[in-house]
């Protein structure tokens, strides 16, 4: 990074806008920045941070607003930075947050911090990076390479700074380090192995946790206390042996239970042998009392036996007597039906009385109702044979109805085409009287329209005569107020020319007085040579400098610019005012606007004649359309209404022909449909009627067929008639009844009679009843013994198996639980080495103090080879591992600094130099720091670089040395600006930048 211009303005102790050229400045490649304290020194190196970082350096960070108190509230702070990084060119203009007053009314108003970064690329435009604070601090982060901490620290190289760091402890040292070199990613290390460490130990607390659980579960259940004072491996002998002995017990239980349980099961066989014979001599004892019930019923079972045998030989006869009534009540119910049919034909047709009302139905002869069934049929046919006839004269009844729909037709339709003629005749005669007017107003239309492209032209030239007025006033307020400004511009102009006049004249005056003050004692007069000025001359206390002239010049050579720019825009309006009016060709604005109306009038009235022409000749040719149109219709129609009326004529004859033939045709009926169902609802009566005496004569031949078969069954079966049959029949339901009585009779003497045979209960009856009641206690006791001594096997056995269990669980927890403790006292060992509290770490060093106690042993390094030329040779630094001098933590080391002092052979502590050697080694430790940071970080080149302050504890010989240290660092290019008040650097060090303060605000002058 190079840095090349520098501009402020309103920022910090500048009230005005001051500029920095770094090329001249570092063309020599030591510089001096120096002036008054207070002046503004370090407020240059503020406003390099503030334009890369928007930031400044340190606690003046905390200040409430970088604005100048000696500018005016309306004057925006800003700097503007000129700087080359990695072979790019960027310029980075910022401005902090400030307050103006508002605009209008009172008060004021915050303006938010602003920036813009602009590449400049060689012989090309500026090309904008970044308008947003954000991104433009990350843009130039990423290309310098540096934050702001370490911009701070290794380019404007704080002495105070260094110094403090050269005597601090370890906590302190470590945090200047980490400002500069990151070593986050190892503390973070530290961090994940502590947390790590602690996670692994609750999980090792959980596995241990768990093994004394198992531990007391097994204490607990073997009633035999843990040992005491015994680690987590000793426990699995002490639960073995626990297991083994619970075993044995169970083992000795087992065989006690197995004797019991064998005495139990011959108590409970000889009980069950003793209830088995009991229940037998109940059973022999039952058998013998059914089998003489049983005896005493027999008379009971012969009676059922012969009911059912009369019953069997019933059924039949009693199927027959069925079907003869159902054969009867099917007769009675054909009579009635054919004697209500017969009654409805009474008018149609004479029958014989003994067919219409017999005394039995089923004695009427079957040759009667074979007669009457046949006239019946023969009535019925005639009718079904008319009834044909009429059917065919159907269509001539459909075809009349036609004729007749179409004569109503025609009559509707020659009434139609009566009214159409005449309203045809009227259009007709009407026509010729609508053409006449539209025909007379086609031609007065046509005589309105003109020359539509002359009265265009005279349109456009009436539009630009008016246009032209109206510039030519425009241009004529315009005119007026630009004579005004140019008068006022003339007037500054003299001003500002008399005001510069004076000026001259005032300093010219005061010249004297002004050589005065460049005298300095022993130097020589610039007028007369004399290095004595007895007389200096005295002048005004508010006598113009050289500034003063040059910016009353600069003020003139501006108002004479604007005099100058606005009679140029004077002479310009009367040129363009003097073509206007030329082309008004002498018109006022009336006259213009007049002209203007009136062309467009005329125009207007030409384009309505010619509409109106197109309107007309359409409708002219309309009306001509339509007069064709009607003659055309009026023929048609003539046409039609003759040629319907032959067809009227043709119709009403064929209409007579088909009326009189149906009139022939029904009769004494209303019509052919009135006659056809007069004799269709005969016919249906007549077949009806003759259907029903067929179904008559059926029954009948069954009821007599029925009777004969019921006699044969009375006479095979034995009864002696139809009463003594419905005697002896019974039900299904009965029937069954009765059967199963018997077969339940049968079956219980059979089982009643296998028991008495029973060879079992046979020697049960002869044997001597058993004593129950002393079996059953002796059953009971032995059972009550088996009982408690299984239970008592059981309980030791299953204490036997958890015991085991215990044991195998204790075992494989312990053995999973080996992993997570070896797990844990590895990572928290490592923690505490990282951590620095480790008893293998010696020197009491963390992880991330390790790490920047490398770099500080580089800086030591790099600092020794300026530190030995500053010091002639007497000092080197040197790092140590050992704590510092105050450092109490045990994680302390690391980080110390020791300096070797080649004269006595002996190591000093830092606090022990004096100021001169403190300041030296501290701007040897800056820029060995320097070096590295910048190296291990990745950063740009840094080509210039600042020491603030220090050089006043320097003898004349050191400082000297000093600057030669900084003057060797010219060879790699760069540039070193010394920021000092003391005096002598003003003669060892000839090229400088002066930063002086005023009442009115700093102000900045460079020298070389």
């Amino acid at each position: 990074m190079r840095l090349h211009t520098l501009t402020v303005t309103a920022f910090g102790p500048f009230g005005g806008t001051e500029t920095v050229d770094f090329e001249s400045l570092g063309a020599g490649g030591l510089f001096l920045i120096h002036g008054p304290t207070g002046a503004g020194k370090t407020s240059v190196l503020d406003a390099v941070c503030f334009a890369l970082y928007g930031k400044v350096p340190g606690a003046r960070e905390a200040a409430k607003s970088l604005h100048s108190d000696h500018a005016g509230p309306s004057v925006k702070p800003e700097v503007t930075l000129e700087t080359t990084i990695r072979g790019r060119r960027i310029r980075v203009v910022r401005s902090p947050k400030w307050e103006r007053p508002k605009l209008r009314g009172s008060g004021t108003r915050v303006e938010n911090a602003s920036v813009l970064v602009q590449e400049l690329p060689a012989g090309g435009d500026p090309t904008p990076i970044s308008t947003r604070p954000g991104e433009a601090d990350e843009f130039i982060g990423d290309l310098l390479g540096l934050n702001r901490e370490q911009f701070c620290q290794l380019v404007l190289l704080p002495q105070g700074d260094f110094a403090r760091f050269l005597r601090s402890g370890a906590d302190e040292r470590r945090k200047s380090l980490e400002r500069i070199f990151d070593t986050g990613v190892f503390a973070k290390v530290e961090k994940w192995l502590a947390e790590h460490a602690l996670g692994l130990k609750h999980a090792a607390d959980a596995a241990e946790q768990e093994v004394s659980r198992v531990a007391d579960l097994i204490a607990d259940r073997s009633g035999s206390p843990r040992p005491i004072d015994t680690g987590l491996d000793d426990l699995t002998p002490w639960a073995a042996e626990l297991a083994c002995v619970a075993r044995g017990t169970a083992f000795d239980a087992a065989e006690a239970a197995a004797e019991l349980a064998d005495h139990d099961r011959r108590a409970a066989t000889a009980l069950r042998a003793g209830r088995e014979l009991a229940i037998s001599r109940n059973r022999l004892a039952k058998a013998r009392a059914r089998s003489q019930e049983l005896a005493g019923r027999a008379d009971w079972r012969a009676g059922l036996r012969a009911q059912v045998e009369a019953a069997d030989r019933a059924m039949p006869v009693v199927q027959l007597i069925s079907g003869t009534d159902q054969a009867r009540a099917r007769l009675e119910k054909a009579h009635r039906r054919a004697i209500d049919a017969l009654s409805f034909t009474d008018a149609l047709l004479d029958l014989p009385d003994l067919v219409l009302t017999p005394d039995d139905p089923a004695d009427v002869p079957a040759g009667d109702d074979a007669l009457a069934r046949g006239e019946l049929r023969a009535a019925e046919r005639l009718r079904r044979d008319e009834i044909a006839r009429l059917t065919e004269l159907h269509k001539s009844a459909v075809e009349r109805d036609r004729v007749r729909r179409e004569l109503d037709r025609l009559a509707a339709r020659i009434e139609q085409l009566t009214t159409a003629h005449e309203t045809t005749a009227t259009e007709l005669a009407d026509l010729p009287d609508r053409r006449a007017p539209v025909l007379s107003a086609l031609e007065q239309a046509r005589s309105r329209t003109g020359a539509r492209e002359a009265l265009e032209l005279r349109l456009s030239a009436a539009r630009t005569v008016h246009d032209a007025v109206r510039e030519s006033e425009r241009l004529r307020a315009e005119l007026g107020s630009a004579q005004e400004a140019h008068l006022s511009a003339r007037e500054s102009a003299v001003a500002a020319e008399e005001r510069a006049v004076a000026l001259d004249e005032a300093r010219i005056a005061g010249m004297a007085a002004e050589l005065a003050d460049t005298l300095a004692a022993g130097s020589a007069c610039p007028v007369c040579g004399s290095a004595e000025h007895p007389a200096p001359a005295l002048g005004d206390e508010g006598r113009p400098t050289r500034d003063d002239q040059a910016a009353a010049r600069r003020a003139a050579t501006t108002a004479r610019e604007r005099r100058e720019a606005a009679k140029s825009i004077v002479d310009a309006l009367t040129e363009r005012l003097a073509a206007a009016q030329a082309a008004t060709q002498g018109c006022d604005a009336s006259a213009a606007a007049e002209a203007v109306e009136t062309a467009q009038a005329e125009l207007t009235v030409s384009d309505a004649a010619e509409a109106e022409v197109v309107r007309l000749d359409e409708r002219l040719v309309a009306l001509d359309d339509a007069l064709e149109r009607a003659r055309s219709e009026a023929t048609r129609i003539g046409t039609e209404r003759a040629t319907a009326q032959a067809e009227v004529a043709e119709l009403g004859r064929q209409e007579a022909r088909l009326t009189e033939r149906l009139d022939e045709a029904r009769g004494d009926d209303a019509d052919l449909a009135a006659r056809e169902a007069r004799l269709t609802t005969e016919a249906d009566l007549l077949q009806f009627a003759a259907e029903t005496l067929g179904d008559r004569l059926t029954a009948a031949e069954q009821v007599v067929e029925a009777r004969r078969e019921l006699r044969r069954g009375l006479a095979e079966s034995g009864f002696d008639g139809v009463e003594a049959a419905n005697h002896a029949a019974r039900t299904a339901v009965q029937l069954r009844e009765l059967r199963r009585q018997g077969e339940e009779y049968d079956h219980e003497r059979v089982r009643v009679d296998t028991e008495l045979d029973d060879p079992d209960l046979v020697a049960a009856g002869m044997a001597a009843p058993p004593d129950l009641a002393a079996l059953a206690d002796a059953a009971a006791e032995a059972e009550r013994m088996r009982e408690q001594a299984g239970a008592w096997r059981d309980r030791l056995d299953e204490r036997a198996r958890r015991l085991e269990r215990l044991r195998a669980d204790l075992t494989s927890r312990l053995a999973d639980s080996l992993p997570a403790r070896e797990r844990h006292a590895l990572a928290y060992g490592l923690s505490q080495l990282a951590a620095g509290t480790a008893k293998d770490n010696r020197d009491g060093v963390q992880l991330s103090s390790y790490v920047l106690a490398a770099r500080l042993e580089q800086v030591a390094g790099a600092a020794n080879d300026r530190l030995a030329s500053m010091s002639g040779g007497r000092y080197l630094l040197r790092h140590t591992v050992d704590k510092a001098a105050g450092d109490r933590k045990r994680s302390g080391g690391g980080l110390g600094l020791r300096v070797l002092d080649s004269w006595t052979g002996q190591e000093r502590d830092p606090a022990t130099l004096s100021g001169g050697e403190t300041f030296i080694s501290s701007l040897a430790l800056a820029l060995g720091l320097g070096d590295v940071a910048g190296a291990s970080a990745g950063a740009a080149d840094i080509n210039t670089l600042f020491v603030d302050e220090g050089f006043g504890t320097l003898d004349e010989d050191t400082l000297e040395e000093v600057l030669e240290v900084l003057d060797e660092l010219r060879d790699g290019g760069r540039a070193v600006g010394v920021v000092s008040h003391v005096a002598d650097l003003r003669n060892r060090i000839p090229t400088q930048l002066r930063v002086s303060k005023t009442a009115s605000g700093s102000t900045i002058e460079q020298t070389s």
